[in-house]
């Protein structure tokens, strides 16, 4: 039974599950590896990287924010996209069901992880993951995901916080939406969209984060790279404003066909500040990448946003490989590791065995305390 089929029909084999838990895990610790990979170089020019640290540019974690190994504002919000997931589908034994809320919610959490001095232990409806200290730490935040989560009036699709971004802040943290694999295509991508207005506005800016989330969909259920970037496009084609994210998606399929990777193919594909940008040149690498460690480091050595550009490549390339994939150095030295390995195994728990865990009748208090219904 594939992993498409047993989400379908609720019920999980034991490989199944062990395959999906490990490209959950694959994806969320990819992803986090390429950030702190990029986090010291971030706003360095490719010259500027090569000056530093040899021709071959960043081959390894170099100190920032205080340490090696340290994740960004990438890495932060996508765990709590994923904790928003888990307590989206937690809070429907209420009878409440509206998915952009609760991501809503769980990124006004790591707004006020932004603001706060640390875990404020009265709030008991904030879950486990509100009360990680390390996550108390600014990372370089982007200014759309700031202002985009001020205050508690969510955006829309209809009326979208911050109309004219376009930037990565909403694609950087939207691979989860694809680890719904119970979920059709369109679903998912209709989610995606919703919560990437929520702080991007600007249609490249939203339909990006959605073609992102699509693309993590099809590797999460077993296609191949190529094929759920083609899923992808179709996906697009059918939305207004679709043509500058469809042209950076194709762009980077054509740059794949020119010749052996290099620094300054990546670089043709932009600087990754913007959605599409950011997208493009994180599958490009992925796309070429002869295993993960290659495909991160190209992702990486380049002139722009490349904590963003290596945290798409990393969550790519772990959805697709599953977490053994990953370089075992890198792995055990990235920050936050425990707590990302947690939430990507709670996500997989609830996804696959949510039933035994909670429902309209009974539940387990534990889960409950974890993810609470408020």
């Amino acid at each position: 039974m594939t992993a498409t089929a047993s989400a379908a029909t609720g019920v999980w084999g034991r490989a199944e599950q062990q395959d999906f838990r490990s490209r959950v895990r694959g994806c969320l610790l990819g992803g986090a590896i390429g950030d702190a990979l990029g986090a010291a170089v971030e706003f360095a020019s490719l010259d500027e990287i090569r000056a530093a640290h040899g021709p071959e540019g960043v081959t390894d974690f170099l100190p920032a924010y205080g340490g090696r190994g340290r994740v960004t504002d990438d890495t932060q919000m996508t765990l709590f996209t994923v904790d928003g997931l888990i307590r989206a589908q937690v809070r429907r034994d209420t009878g409440a069901w509206h998915p952009p809320t609760d991501i809503h919610s769980a990124h006004r959490r790591w707004y006020s992880t932004q603001r706060d001095w640390g875990p404020d232990e009265r709030r008991k409806d904030a879950g486990w993951l509100a009360r990680e200290e390390w996550l108390y730490a600014q990372r370089s935040p982007g200014r759309a995901c700031i202002t985009g989560l001020a205050d508690e009036t969510m955006g829309t699709l209809e009326r979208p916080k911050n109309p004219d971004s376009k930037g990565c802040g909403a694609v950087m943290r939207s691979a989860p939406f694809g680890l719904l694999v119970g979920w059709e295509p369109q679903l998912v991508f209709q989610l995606a969209i919703e919560c990437a207005a929520q702080t991007h506005g600007h249609p490249t800016g939203y339909l990006s984060a959605g073609a992102f989330a699509l693309i993590v969909h099809g590797l999460a259920r077993g296609e191949a790279l190529d094929g759920a970037v083609q899923r992808a496009l179709a996906h697009l084609a059918t939305r207004p404003g679709h043509e500058e994210t469809s042209h950076a998606l194709r762009h980077a399929l054509g740059t794949v066909r020119q010749g052996l990777p290099t620094p300054e193919r990546v670089a043709s594909l932009g600087e990754g500040w913007t959605g599409e940008e950011a997208l493009a040149m994180g599958l490009y690498c992925a796309l070429v990448a002869e295993d993960v460690r290659h495909g991160l480091l190209l992702a990486v050595n380049h002139g722009g946003d490349s904590d963003s550009t290596a945290a798409i490549c990393g969550n790519l390339l772990g959805a697709l490989h599953g977490e053994t994939a990953l370089p075992p150095a890198w792995l055990a030295e990235v920050e936050g590791r425990g707590t990302i390995l947690e939430l990507a195994d709670d996500f997989a728990m609830e996804m696959t065995q949510g039933p035994a865990l909670h429902g309209p009748g009974s539940s387990s208090p534990a889960w409950l305390t974890r993810y609470p219904r408020a």
